[in-house]
């Protein structure tokens, strides 16, 4: 019945959602973000539109994030998110639902886990099957999970970033920290807000991040124009920000980020350590993206950091390389 339908990966994320399709790749990569229209509950737009409502609605219609540190917040609207995503990624109506295998983060509790297969069952899918982003990681990025050898990776999301050395299809060591892309971005906002008494809001510090967000210094200075609404005077303002400013607001973030990655190589097996100095760190996820953020973790660790070739996709392709090995997908499975 299989070949009827078409299977599924998901990388359900706090910032985005990514689904694969064993047929065709990558066929949805949107934001996990939902507008609702509050007077009569119905959903007016799904992912990038919904996104591009973010702090422009009326009273009426609310921009709702279903996943908050990489687990679902919201129930009833992350079913109807996964849903529309699942349509789109496979519109032929046929009998047979898809297989779906959902990528979640390594210290999901029990509770948090039956919500994001629950939710997936009533999108209609026919199995589910729960793996961990970390292992999903490793397995996108192309490191020979399989082998008795240690694979350190890290990936940085939205909502959480996880670290975690890989031998034999197995995760030796893995944590999960609830501070990730997402955080980093409230953290600028947190900084304008202290400094220059500056408003901005969710998109706004998110491209601050992308353009001139560093965790190590710059070759060169990057400045950048940010307009908000100034807190004292209550109107349209404009400030110009450099790179140490918000290199500065961020730094408790990454902070945070290396010291966990210090602990995992802390507390891995000399046999691994040794395997791990020769091959390095390996980056994945969005975060990883940050401006020299690879630079800042040789410097700290004195191991050799490289980030993966597509760190935004890197889950859902390893997922992806998941649906069509049945023996690994049985050894990795959470659930």
């Amino acid at each position: 019945m299989s070949l009827f339908s078409a299977d599924l990966a998901i990388d359900l994320g706090t910032a985005n959602t990514r689904i694969y399709s064993r047929d065709k790749g990558v066929v949805v990569n949107e934001p996990s973000a939902v507008a609702l229209d509050d007077r009569t509950g119905e959903v007016q737009a799904v992912g990038r539109e919904a996104k591009e409502m973010l702090g422009r609605t009326p009273g009426c219609i609310r921009v709702v994030k279903p996943l908050k540190d990489g687990v679902i917040a919201d129930f009833k609207v992350t079913e109807k998110m996964l849903n529309y995503f699942i349509q789109k990624a496979h519109p032929r109506r046929t009998l047979v639902h898809p297989r779906i295998i959902i990528s979640v983060p390594s210290e999901i509790t029990q509770v948090e886990k039956r919500a994001v297969a629950e939710s997936a069952y009533r999108a209609n899918a026919a199995d589910v099957h729960l793996v961990e982003q970390a292992m999903m990681a490793a397995i996108g990025v192309g490191l020979p999970v399989t082998e008795p050898g240690g694979n350190m990776v890290v990936d940085i999301g939205g909502g959480t970033t996880d670290v975690a050395v890989i031998s034999l299809s197995g995760i030796v060591y893995s944590r999960s920290l609830r501070i990730a892309g997402n955080h980093m971005a409230e953290a600028i906002m947190n900084y304008l807000k202290r400094k220059y008494s500056l408003l901005i809001g969710e998109r706004t510090a998110e491209q601050i991040k992308i353009e001139i967000g560093s965790a190590y210094v710059l070759d060169k200075p990057l400045i950048m124009e940010i307009k908000g609404r100034s807190l004292i005077e209550g109107m349209p303002k404009a400030i110009t920000v450099n790179d140490i400013e918000i290199r500065e607001a961020l730094s408790e973030c990454v902070s945070t980020i290396v010291t966990a990655i210090r602990v995992a190589l802390e507390r891995t097996p000399p046999e691994l350590s040794a395997d791990i100095s020769d091959r390095g760190i390996v980056l994945a996820g969005g975060g990883a993206l940050l401006k020299n953020l690879d630079k800042r973790i040789r410097e700290e660790t004195g191991l050799p950091v490289c980030i993966a070739a597509d760190p935004l996709c890197s889950v859902v392709l390893g997922t992806g390389k998941i649906l069509s090995n049945c023996k690994l997908l049985r050894k990795i499975s959470v659930e």
